[in-house]
């Protein structure tokens, strides 16, 4: 170790690398080995970071040399070494990366490694905590580094029990050694041949020699040569047609961090006007990060297979954001800036090609995988939809690849099904938007559209409520909420019984004897009871069984996403929303006479119905997931309500 210098400080961990640490020393794994493909990744990455500075900075090129890790085990000392000459890092790094997570997630990450899935480590590198995988092998850990361009050196020294050591070091060249003081049961990696094995089963083709040093392993000698034990070979530029499906793998889960198996691989050469090459993976299982607020493409971008950035926000559209791979340029220069990379006109031609080609091998796979692409649309639906709402250039492609649960059939099915089962009569495909699928299922909305026989499609992802206000077509047919089908539209169907024929009609008898109190006045009533607290009160064709909805206006968003825009912080207050009523129920009959009994002035009358208008408000908002809005009132007139019926 180099000479240490005065600067000397112990820090105590943040509180959620605490927690992992103490489930990841502590817990029991089938895959130990993983510790080292993540020590490997994070060095490989140091390497290519620090190429990439060199391209940009001549003054930085000095002294680089060849880019590489590698692997020194030591009988004598009990530890491995993984070397890297990458960019290194300085104190203020080191706190930041080994001493906290800066990243959403990781209160999930500890929750789920928690449990279960803690027997098999396959977290391990999903949330960016892969360097806290030496503890499971490690009694400590020792860090040696210094940044690029700058003359200190740094150790960083901890057991993984709650705190860590910083202090400055002599040293003379620029990256990282990390040093494992392993534990008795971890000996076989000081095993030159068990580290092999690792290295070919994990990082075989990262594009940087891994070299083993085996000189002062087990019967090691000085007169050994170091060796390259990985091909240290682009897999990209290597012909398919030379690539088994476990290589291609192994190299997702090398670069993705990930233990699943890829579902599809995309593995294209484009040499017309543009020349790149292109290695995608659409994953089986979420990626960890799929629903961080930034939404940023994971692909890693090169330049003549040198690293140029693994965040590229102009690559790949936010949609489509679980996609993992490389995608590698011959015509963008080396010393490209992050500027550059969100305006050249060519990163703009690559992400077309990269959608197109995307596009048609999710609707190759739609066509001849139906069961695995119901998988995927499990997965990665909901984030495949919001391009609905962003792409308009691809939104008729996206739309037949969009699958939807229906009031028709069970499991997913598309537009273009839906369409072939409307009834002849019918110009519309028809949507309800809910919280959930569940809420959407038992919306009273649905009522009158299953009385006529009519399939809706039940939308329950926060980005349903964006794309449909757009109302596009498909197939000519457009895309109306039910809460906007006119009444008249509705009631042109007839209804139905159980075995599709038609049904006799009820009609809204005009009074029956009370007082002239139609369905329209009886809503003339309810609004003047509740006044300012709804914005309209209307009879509705759509009502069955339930004596009230909630609806949405011509103009506006539906009322699930006023709701969700509220939570979110991003919308204005909600607005008064629409009561539809159903004057054939037989509380809506019960407050026609309860108005009648009130006499003939309409003020009268709609004193009569404040407290059941009330309720019946609070119900239609109960019904649609919604929270009455002084709940304490809502179960005060209930209480009192069910009083009054109780003593009767």
């Amino acid at each position: 170790m180099a000479e240490a210098l005065d600067t000397e400080e112990t820090r105590v961990f943040d509180a959620d690398v605490g927690r992992i640490l103490d489930i990841v020393a502590h817990a029991l794994y089938s895959e130990r080995e993983v510790f080292l493909r993540e020590l490997i990744a994070n060095a490989a990455d140091a390497c290519d970071k620090r190429r990439f500075l060199a391209q940009t900075d001549e003054a930085l090129a000095e002294g680089a040399g060849d880019p590489a890790v590698t692997l020194v085990p030591d009988a004598g000392t009990r530890t491995l070494t993984v070397s890297d000459t990458g960019v290194g890092m300085n104190r203020d790094e080191l706190i930041a990366n080994l001493g906290t997570i800066a990243r959403s997630g990781t209160a999930e990450f500890a929750k789920k490694l928690s449990g279960d899935a803690a027997k098999d480590g396959s977290l391990i590198g999903q949330f960016g905590v892969g360097f806290y995988s030496a503890f499971m092998v490690a009694d400590e850990v020792v860090v040696e580094t210094r940044r690029l361009g700058e003359p200190q050196g740094w150790r960083w020294t901890s057991d993984g029990r709650g705190g860590y050591r910083i202090e400055a070091i002599a040293r003379d060249t620029v990256g990282t050694d990390v040093i494992l003081r392993l534990k008795e049961d971890a000996a076989e990696f000081l095993d030159p041949w068990r580290l092999k094995a690792v290295v070919k089963r994990w990082s075989d083709h990262l594009a940087l020699p891994i070299r083993l040093d085996p000189r002062k392993a087990e019967g090691g000698k000085e007169d050994e040569g170091v060796e390259t034990i990985n091909a240290a070979q682009a897999l990209w530029t290597r012909p398919k047609a030379e690539i088994e499906p476990e290589t291609y793998t192994a190299f997702y889960r090398d670069i993705s961090h990930a233990f699943d198996e890829p579902w599809a691989v995309i593995h294209n050469r484009n040499e017309g006007t543009i020349e790149y090459t292109n290695l995608l993976f659409i994953p089986t299982e979420r990626p960890a990060d799929l629903y961080e607020p930034e939404r940023k493409p994971r692909l890693r971008l090169h330049v003549r297979r040198m690293f140029i950035t693994d965040d590229c926000e102009a690559l790949l559209p936010g949609w489509l954001r679980f996609l993992r791979g490389v995608v590698d340029s011959a015509d963008l220069p080396l010393n490209v800036s992050r500027e550059m990379l969100q305006n050249t006109p060519l990163l703009t031609r690559i992400r077309q090609g990269l959608v197109k080609r995307v596009l048609g091998e999710l609707e190759g796979r739609a066509k001849s995988d139906a069961e695995g692409y119901a998988r995927f649309w499990d997965a990665f639906g909901a984030v495949v939809k919001e391009g609905l709402y962003e792409d308009f250039e691809n939104r008729d492609r996206l739309l037949g690849l969009a699958r939807f649960r229906s009031t028709a059939v069970d499991g997913w099915t598309s537009l273009a099904d839906y369409v072939a089962r409307m009834k002849p009569e019918q110009k519309a495909i028809y949507v309800m938007v809910g919280d959930s699928v569940e809420a959407a299922r038992v919306s009273p909305q649905l009522e009158g559209f299953k009385a006529r026989g009519l399939e809706v499609l039940l939308l329950g992802d926060p980005i349903d409520g964006f794309w449909t206000m757009i109302a596009p077509d498909f197939d000519g047919k457009p895309i109306r909420a039910v809460g906007r089908v006119a009444d008249d539209e509705l009631a042109a169907f007839p209804k139905v019984d159980a075995d599709g024929k038609a049904a006799p009609e009820t009609k809204d008898e005009a009074a029956e004897g009370e007082a002239g109190i139609d369905g329209a006045a009886l809503a003339d009533l309810i609004g003047r009871a509740l006044g300012d607290r709804v914005r309209a009160v209307r009879p509705s064709a759509r009502l069955v069984d339930s004596p009230a909805c909630l609806a949405a206006g011509s103009d506006g968003p539906d009322p699930a996403l006023e709701r969700l825009l509220a939570r979110s912080g991003r919308g204005g207050p909600v607005r008064a929303p629409i009561l539809e009523i159903n004057p054939d129920h037989a509380l809506l009959k019960a407050l026609k006479g309860l108005a009648a009994e009130a006499g003939e002035d309409a003020a009268a009358r709609a004193a009569a119905l404040a407290e059941p208008a009330e309720l019946l408000l609070d119900q239609a908002r109960l019904a649609e997931g919604e929270a009455p809005a002084d709940p304490a009132a809502f179960a005060r007139r209930l209480a009192q309500l069910m009083t009054r019926a109780y003593r009767a």
